[in-house]
Parts: C-alpha cells; structure tokens; sequence
C-alpha cells in the first residue's frame, strides 16, 4: 500500500493493528515529558508528606487548631479538642493513628476524581503519557477491571466529601478563639484554615458529579430555573477544577503543617486581635 497505513508487524499496543506505520514513537518535538513528571513529582511529594503525617499520630492539634487530617478524630487514642470533633466511634482496641480511619474519604474522592485520574495515568503509568504521544502497554482494559473499575464510586466518594467539608468549616469557625477557647479572636492560623476551607469548598463543588447531581438528566431547564442557575454556576467552577485540585491540595498541606509546627513548639501563632 502507498498510503503509509499498512498494518505494523511490530507488536505492542497502539502499535498493533491497522495504524499508521510510523517508525518514531511520536512526531512532538516540545518537551511533552515536562508536564506529566511535574505533575508525578508533585503528588508523589503529597503522598509522601501524607503518608508521613497520618502514621504519626503526633503533634495535630494546637488549641485551638486541630490538623484537617486528623478531623474528625473517631478513634478512642484520640487527642482531646475541646468543643473539637472528638467523636470516638472506635473503641480502645484500635491502636493506630486515627488519621488512617477518616482520611480514606478524602483521599477516595480524590483519586478517583476525574482530573486526578488523568494526572496520575499520565504521570504514573504513561496511560497515555501525553497527548500524541503513544503508551508503552501492550494491553489496554480501561475501567473495566479491578482495580480501576473501583473508580466508577467517585459519586458516593463526593457525598463523604461533602460531610468531611463541613466538618473541616466547623473546625474553621473554632479556629476564631484564642488557645484558651475564648472567642472572638483570630490569629494567623485562623487566616490560613479560612483560606484551605474555602478552597476545598471550591474543589468540591467544581466536582463532575456535583455537576451531574445538581443539573443532570433534566430534559428541560426551563422547567427548573434553580437547578439550571446552580449548574451554570458548578460549570464555572468545574471549568478551574484543575486548577482548584492543585490549590486545594497544597492548602490542606500546609494547613496540617502549620498545626504541626504550633504543636512542636516551633513558634507561637501570631493573634491578629
């Protein structure tokens, strides 16, 4: 055949079958790589600090501060907040950190989120690792099969999420006292748990399935001006949810590390009044 689309004979994924029969694994000549390492070094460092923290089971709460991974507390070995979310609905017997037991909400409803999914395909397992550009696996399933057929729950994740962010702004409210519970003050921790709550909010809300659940399968937004003003709306934030997933990400980060500075005595927090 002269059209150059003859079957490859080399073996191997996209190389297979009836594609173009191109000898270069693609034709980009920009550094495509730049953007999927940048993104695998970014979340393998969240993962890493993450990890860290929620095995630490140390140094989370600072009147009147309490870390975002660490709320709400539900084990017994929990550390005291005053008016906190002390709920301990696990007994004595659980003896690890209490991190472990909530913090699967929070991080289900990111990794199955729909930009996360296209972050890590790309930057963990080059599935594909970039537009163009051809992936090395010689089989491709999708989300069809275990493990990634899990990632079809994201909706139910986005409801735990939802009641983890609620919580998360009632931490944030505690946060204007003084370390000793007395209300009306703000300091700079007040500042930085204000700013983390209104960004998780914004990534919550710009979710895809926040879109579908309050906007979807309606045949006709005339008939319900609300829920058409409220998807015009999540579309806006769903258009930054990128965007809204880094900011959010690193926000709750140092949200926990500067509990974790206050808790060790690293500095005082600074009131503001």
């Amino acid at each position: 055949m002269a059209t150059g689309t003859e079957p490859s004979t080399r073996a191997g994924g996209v190389r297979e079958g009836t594609r173009a029969a191109i000898a270069e694994r693609h034709l980009r000549k920009d550094r495509w790589w730049l953007m999927p390492a940048t993104t695998a070094l970014g979340l393998f460092a969240f993962v890493v600090y993450s990890t860290w923290r929620a095995f630490a089971n140390a140094d989370y709460y600072a009147a009147p501060y309490v870390s975002p991974f660490y709320s709400p507390c539900l084990a017994d070995n929990c550390h005291e907040m005053r008016a906190g979310p002390n709920w301990a609905l696990l007994g004595d017997w659980w003896g690890l950190s209490p991190a472990l037991i909530i913090l699967i909400f929070p991080l289900g409803f990111r990794l199955t989120c729909y930009y996360y999914r296209k972050a890590y395909y790309r930057g963990f397992w080059a599935s594909p690792p970039a537009c163009a550009v051809a992936e090395p696996h010689k089989k491709y399933t999708g989300e069809t099969r275990f493990p990634l057929i899990l990632q079809n729950i994201h909706r139910y994740f986005f409801y735990a999420a939802v009641l983890v962010a609620l919580i998360l702004t009632w931490d944030t409210l505690l946060g204007f006292r003084n370390p000793e519970y007395e209300w009306g003050h703000m300091g700079l921790g007040t500042v930085v748990f204000l700013v983390n709550i209104v960004l998780i909010w914004a990534y919550t809300l710009s979710c895809h399935s926040c879109r579908h659940i309050v906007g979807g399968r309606l045949k006709h937004f005339s008939k319900h001006p609300v829920r058409y003003k409220l998807w015009g709306l999540v579309g806006k934030l769903n258009a930054r949810h990128a965007a809204l997933a880094w900011a959010s990400l690193i926000s709750v980060a140092l949200a926990d590390f500067y509990v974790y500075l206050l808790a060790t005595g690293a500095f005082t927090d600074p009131q503001l009044f």
